[in-house]
């Protein structure tokens, strides 16, 4: 089933997306993943899994403030839409799901021999 399909990276975004609240733009993102998950983002990455949560209707865009730092380009923040809490909704009972019907003896590591 597609319902409110979720890639792995994009659901790291909406999440860090959600962790940053008000302050979600870019190298914000870019940063946040880093420090959390111990793993490079390239700014090309992110950009596309932004379009493509936008384009799924799961995030929304809007610009900030002018800034000269930015050379007078306003900075482009992202917020989740209804549609993309049901989303991550889906996305963490599905998981946790999973987890529940893994037979306990399946995750016990003993070495066999």
């Amino acid at each position: 089933m597609k319902k409110y399909q979720l890639g792995e990276f994009e659901e790291i975004v909406i999440l860090t997306v959600g962790v940053l609240y008000k302050d979600a733009y870019g190298v914000s993102i870019k940063k946040e993943i880093e420090a959390r998950l111990s793993r490079n983002v390239s700014m090309g990455a992110l950009h596309t899994a932004l379009k493509r949560l936008e384009s799924k209707g799961y995030i929304k865009s809007f610009d900030g403030e002018v800034t000269e730092d930015r050379a007078g380009r306003p900075r482009k923040y992202f917020q989740i839409t209804a549609l993309g809490k049901k989303a991550m909704e889906y996305s963490r009972s599905t998981r946790d799901e999973l987890w529940k019907s893994i037979p306990k003896i399946a995750l016990d590591v003993k070495m066999v021999g």
